[in-house]
């Protein structure tokens, strides 16, 4: 197996939604964006490993466990920046990060964003939260749009807010779940403001307080969407077809935990299979209807 196939099978594994939506690019390209997700992907399954954030010894054992083995993966990434690679992810990925030209501080942002998972589960405003996001996903569409390609100035403003609305979306639709692994994604600030505790999250406790709080959150992931719809100069319409669909299948996402009317902690809401293959057709007509 080649350092490409490999990257498209640790894509096809993940049974994200994304890669899904990869297919409406060249081969090319397509190659380099499994690469990135890849490495991503890899990261992310190094803070999965370290388990629950809860209080205790084993816990912070494994967390301890994970920090090393993320400080491998970037020691591993330098080394694919020095041109020794020796990890089929990087070995592919060091031939992608010259052909598009991605500057390499993206990847450690994204590092960086991964690692509070692993030493941080409360955030105390929305200006940490956001940092938070910039590095799990903002940093990650600012690595891509290097490969999809784009003119407009606006288009990196597009990807950050995207990236943003996205991981909200995320959250949103996983506080229940974050809760009860000892992660809180909702700001202190907006929790004491609407006077919702944390273990209010994880015990599944639906008060009109926490109602309001949810639907204060899903406004603020909107606002997110909408900015990036305002960044998305006509020129790059085409080009940025892949997360376009991406944003289509999160706001349907985010649309749908509305009429839920955020009953999130019973379980996670879903788009299924074939509503994502209708929207991620109607993105394309609208795509091209609207590319110059």
């Amino acid at each position: 197996m080649t350092p490409d196939e490999y990257c498209r099978e640790a894509t096809r594994r993940s049974g994200s939604s994304f890669y899904y939506s990869f297919k409406v690019l060249p081969e090319e390209k397509r190659r380099a964006i499994y690469c990135i997700y890849a490495f991503c992907r890899h990261a992310d399954d190094i803070v999965d490993d370290a388990g629950p954030a809860l209080p205790g010894v084993a816990s912070e054992q494994a967390a301890a466990r994970s920090l090393a083995a993320l400080d491998q993966w970037q020691a591993e990434f330098d080394m694919c920046c020095a041109g020794t690679p020796t990890h089929p992810i990087t070995i592919a990925l060091r031939e992608k990060i010259e052909t598009y030209g991605i500057p390499r501080e993206y990847f450690s942002q994204i590092l960086d964003g991964v690692r509070l998972d692993l030493v941080k589960n409360r955030y105390a405003t929305f200006e940490e939260l956001r940092r938070y996001c910039y590095g799990v996903a903002s940093a990650v569409g600012l690595a891509c749009i290097q490969v999809f390609g784009y003119r407009s100035p606006l288009t990196p403003v597009y990807a950050e807010s995207l990236g943003v609305a996205l991981q909200l979306t995320n959250i949103i639709r996983d506080v229940g779940e974050d809760a009860a692994r000892g992660r809180v994604y909702i700001p202190q600030e907006d929790l004491d403001r609407f006077g919702v505790r944390p273990e209010d999250l994880a015990g599944k406790h639906y008060t009109p307080a926490f109602f309001d709080l949810m639907r204060f959150q899903g406004e603020r992931a909107r606002r997110f969407f909408r900015q990036s719809e305002e960044s998305l100069a006509p020129e790059d319409r085409r080009a940025l077809l892949c997360p376009e669909i991406m944003s289509s299948v999160y706001f349907a996402l985010l649309q749908k935990i509305d009429r839920k009317r955020y009953r999130v902690l019973d379980g996670r809401i879903r788009i299924t299979a074939p509503a994502k293959m209708l929207l991620a057709l109607r993105t394309c007509l609208r795509s091209l209807r609207g590319a110059p």
